[in-house]
């Protein structure tokens, strides 16, 4: 999984003042849980904007100023109420033999023949909550859905990998497609391209070639 790094200074104090005169000044008071003890420390709220304004997801390396660094994930986020700014960020820390739970973007890959048809492709789970070792988050899941007929779905256990757990039932849907007022079904539409292959091939031999205007629908 792909990584940010985010650059900030320990921080001294923890109170409400101090808080609030880094809030001023354009940083984020952030706290590390995970290790032996808390560690607080700030960073410049524009440090954050590839980590938290994305769908993807990202593993974190803080660059203390003092020479320390910590490998994390975001745990938890507050935002101002009005004007959005980030208040505070929570993240716990990252150890190479120990499980870490996190969100993954799901990514869709090929074209639907149920989509080509007429359905409606509904996209239930945009992001999946797996356990993993750090080293063996994936940046995204990936499903292709180039078999999903109208009236299918791909659920969970479809999908299973020995990489991670995923943290949702098997029978969870993911994507899946639905028939609609226009639709047609897979199979007829799949029938009418082969009757109209054999019609065209049939009507070449009787008749010979078959005129350019026709040969060009």
């Amino acid at each position: 999984m792909k990584s940010i790094t985010i650059k900030g200074s320990q921080r001294e104090s923890v109170g409400k003042v101090s808080t609030k005169a880094l809030r001023n000044a354009g940083k984020v008071p952030c706290v590390l849980y995970g290790g032996d003890k808390p560690v607080h420390f700030s960073a410049d709220e524009i440090a954050f904007k590839d980590l938290v304004y994305t769908p993807n997801a990202h593993t974190v390396v803080i660059e203390l100023e003092d020479g320390q660094k910590f490998a994390a994930v975001l745990q938890d986020i507050q935002f101002h109420p009005v004007t959005d700014n980030i208040l505070h960020i929570d993240f716990y820390q990252l150890f190479e033999d120990k499980p870490i739970t996190m969100r993954i973007p799901v990514r869709l890959e090929g074209n639907s023949p149920g989509v080509k048809n007429g359905g409606r492709l509904l996209f239930r789970k945009r992001k999946l909550s797996i356990r993993a070792l750090p080293d063996l988050l994936p940046d995204f899941i990936t499903i292709d859905i180039s078999k999903l007929r109208i009236g299918q779905t791909i659920a969970v256990e479809t999908i299973l990998n020995d990489d991670y757990t995923f943290l949702h039932p098997d029978s969870t849907a993911i994507v899946q497609v639905k028939a609609s007022r226009t639709s047609i079904d897979d199979e007829l539409a799949e029938d009418e391209d082969e009757e109209g292959v054999e019609g065209a091939e049939g009507e070449t031999a009787e008749g010979g070639e078959a005129p350019e205007a026709e040969a060009a629908e």
